[in-house]
């Protein structure tokens, strides 16, 4: 009874350190809302599409069917990915709810309060290679990880040569 206890204990930890991982910040569209870690889908509410972040695919409906592209039919080409408002959707194939998202977010059509991703100067959002400031962000790690080496071999240095100075 103890080690079922013991192994109920580490699946429950596990799944929530696994929950915590996630995370897909470098993945996510640079007109992503900002505010979530991790996004599997956002909902369009303004085309009534879903954007799936992972594969960087548009589910929407054509004539009664939902269909997956890398791009939007012309239609929607005067959207404004920026100026829109995104919902995160974490659900796997959320078109099948369709009906349930479309009316509980009905209300955001046309909103354009959301801050994006491109504007953020939270230094999280950096990571995305699509960042206006992805690239300052990479020469910074770069210099901390050189700065890191030297302090390393500094402490190193430091420690070796402490021994040798005691009688």
């Amino acid at each position: 009874m103890r080690y079922f206890f013991v192994l109920m204990v580490a699946l429950f930890l596990s799944n929530a350190l696994e929950a915590q991982i996630k995370i897909n910040l470098y993945n996510q569209p640079i007109w992503g809302p900002t505010g979530y870690d991790y996004v599997e889908y956002y909902y369009l509410p303004d085309m009534e599409v879903y954007y799936y972040v992972p594969q960087h695919r548009f589910y929407y409906n054509e004539g009664g069917n939902w269909i997956s592209r890398s791009s939007l039919p012309s239609r929607f080409s005067n959207y404004n990915f920026y100026n829109s408002y995104k919902v995160v959707v974490n659900e796997s194939k959320p078109w099948r709810n369709h009906k349930v998202y479309k009316e509980k977010y009905l209300s955001y059509k046309g909103r354009h309060d959301q801050e994006v991703i491109r504007d953020s100067r939270d230094s999280k959002y950096f990571v995305n290679k699509n960042h206006p400031e992805h690239s300052n962000w990479v020469q910074q790690q770069k210099y901390d990880d050189g700065r890191n080496k030297v302090d390393k071999q500094n402490n190193n240095k430091g420690k070796h040569n402490s021994g040798k100075n005691k009688k």
